[in-house]
Order: structure tokens, then C-alpha cells, then sequence
């Protein structure tokens, strides 16, 4: 399950969005899990990655895996934890919407796939990149990087 809190303007397709977070969940055995995703723009994104991350400037994507004990999960996005089971709860994805319409680096890797309209899937890239981060995936190192870069590929491959 997908409890989106979209704060900005921007449009999203909701039933796109919820589909892939879905599919995402069944094919990595998270079927059943719930996912909080809240979509903000860069003055948010600067203030909680600074708050979380000590970096004092805006960024594409934020993870927050769950805790054992929910009590103890800060909810930044202002996400209702009333709603969310703490067996179930897999974690919180922040999307900066307007950081996913600036990045073209990515913008050659949705050409390879044969998505014409690459922008639009930058939104989706952060998406399964966040719920990669809330399965378990790492992206300090050079190596996890590329494998989490791969894994997003494939993943969107398969369902587009």
C-alpha cells in the first residue's frame, strides 16, 4: 500500500504511481508493506536534508527505512502514523519534484530504455531508487551505486 502527500502543485499520476510502487513491492517479496511517499519541492528538500543529513542544500530523494517501534520514526513529511501498521510499515520516500524535472543525467539511460518521454520518468526513477533504499539497497559506495543504478533500470524496464 502507498499513502501518497503530494505538498507542491505539481501534478502526478496517482494510479501510475501507486501501480509501480506496487508492482516494485510484490517483485522484491515487500508484498503487503506500507509505503509513505510525500513529493515536496526544493526549499523542503533543503530543510530536511539538512535537518536528517547535515547538508545544507537541496537533493532528488530522501529514505527513511522504518524503525521496529514506530514511536521513535519522526515523520517529517507529516504523514498520519495513526493510519500505519507497525508489522507492515516498510518506510517513507521524499521525492524533490522540482529536482526530478532538472535531472538529465538520467535523461540517456530512459532513451536506452525507449521512453521518448524521458522527463516524465524521472519521477518514477526516484521512486523504485527510494523503495530500492527501503529494501535494503545502499548507494555509499562506487559499487552499490551502480548496482542500485541497475536494479532501478531493469525494474523500470520491466514495467514500461
Amino acid at each position: 500500500m502507498l499513502e501518497i502527500n503530494n505538498t507542491t502543485k505539481h501534478r502526478i499520476d496517482l494510479k501510475k504511481t501507486k501501480y509501480i510502487a506496487e508492482e516494485f513491492l510484490r517483485v522484491y517479496k515487500k508484498a503487503g508493506r506500507e509505503v509513505s511517499l510525500a513529493i515536496v519541492g526544493d526549499a523542503r528538500m533543503r530543510r530536511l536534508n539538512h535537518e536528517y543529513r547535515g547538508i545544507d542544500k537541496t537533493t532528488d530523494v530522501l529514505s527513511f527505512p522504518a524503525a521496529d517501534d514506530l514511536r521513535a520514526i519522526e515523520k517529517p513529511a507529516g504523514v498520519s502514523q495513526a493510519r500505519l501498521k507497525p508489522d507492515k510499515y516498510l518506510g517513507e520516500i521524499i521525492i524533490n519534484i522540482q529536482e526530478a524535472k532538472r535531472m538529465g543525467k538520467y535523461r540517456e539511460m530512459f532513451k536506452e530504455l525507449g521512453l521518448k518521454a524521458a522527463d516524465s520518468y524521472l519521477f518514477y526513477f526516484l521512486l523504485v531508487h527510494g523503495l530500492l533504499h527501503l529494501a535494503g539497497y545502499d548507494d555509499k559506495t562506487e559499487k552499490g551505486r551502480q548496482e542500485m543504478l541497475k536494479r532501478g533500470k531493469d525494474f523500470l524496464k520491466f514495467i514500461f
